[in-house]
């Protein structure tokens, strides 16, 4: 852009097109300043800087009123699309439409969050966004982060300690645990928890997980001898091997009895966890967030 035409941009502001708007519309001067709350000298001023800024007078001075020149007749149009522009940006975002929408979504999650969530957005989306396409990436914690940063994800899904201001997070469920077992695997006691091989759910490769650190408290420990990154992985293990599996209830309950495990309640309290949807924050009103963080949280528990 030439730099006269930006002197000339930086003249106008939306008073003063709302000004020239008024004046196409009523032709009167006294009836813009009523209606613009604004006295007849700004109004006066105002048009004053519309005729030096485009170079012509644009409105005569007629008996029955203001009259436009050919210039304000060609400006009118544009002029009035910029106002609506404008209004329509102060309005917010449009409202997301489902069926409008083409293109993919990129969710990070471990698959705790994968197998629980992501089948109902599939759902949904089959029903009422044939166009959007949903991708799942084993991403979470930093690298979630820094995904979303980077504008490779449009959600992380996941249990997060402390984020930073750049980031949005929305609860979606509070989640326990449960321990998965083998049928015949005893499992009524803590002695029978401490006493069992186990194994771990751990993305970093940690031989040690939450039950650790409420057995610690209580002056006992327990033998790990497996980690793995994966919730389903430590399903087969545990069915494989008859070792004690740990994991959030609702996945053990939904998916623990298709590997052939029991499952139980933990025989020591372990805290619980929140499961939320973050965002980058430049994506906070984002229609096509809220609806997916919508769809995601599931149905309230049945008393």
């Amino acid at each position: 852009m030439a730099d006269i035409d930006r002197l000339r941009l930086r003249r106008l502001d939306l008073t003063v097109l709302l000004i020239f708007a008024g004046l196409m519309r009523t032709r009167k001067a006294t009836a813009v300043a009523g209606e613009l709350g604004l006295t007849q000298s700004s109004v006066s001023h105002g048009l004053r800087r519309l005729r030096e800024v485009f170079g012509d007078p644009l409105f005569l001075r007629r008996p029955h009123g203001l009259e436009p020149t050919a210039v304000a007749a060609a400006l009118e149009g544009p002029v009035t699309a910029a106002i609506e522009a404008l209004r329509g940006a102060l309005a917010g975002p449009p409202a997301f439409d489902p069926a409008a929408f083409r293109g993919t979504v990129r969710i990070g999650a471990l698959d705790l969050e994968q197998a629980l969530l992501l089948p109902a957005l599939v759902a949904r989306a089959e029903r009422e966004a044939p166009g959007l396409a949903v991708v799942g990436r084993a991403l979470v914690r930093d690298a979630a982060l820094a995904a979303l940063a980077t504008g490779e994800l449009d959600l992380a899904l996941g249990y997060f300690w402390e984020l930073p201001n750049d980031f949005v997070a929305e609860p979606l469920f509070t989640e326990t645990y449960a321990v998965a077992t083998r049928p015949e695997t005893p499992m009524r006691r803590l002695d029978d928890y401490v006493a069992a091989a186990h194994v771990v759910v751990s993305p970093a490769g940690d031989l040690a997980g939450t039950a650790d650190a409420a057995l610690a408290a209580a002056g006992l420990s327990r033998r790990v001898v497996a980690a793995v990154p994966g919730f389903f992985p430590a399903f087969a293990i545990a069915a494989a091997t008859g070792a004690v599996a740990t994991l959030p209830r609702r996945l053990a309950e939904r998916f623990g009895p298709g590997f052939g495990l029991a499952v139980h309640p933990p025989p020591l309290a372990l805290r619980p966890f929140a499961v939320s949807a973050l965002r980058h924050r430049r994506d906070a009103r984002s229609p096509l967030q809220d609806w997916l963080t919508a769809v995601l949280r599931p149905a309230p528990a049945a008393p």
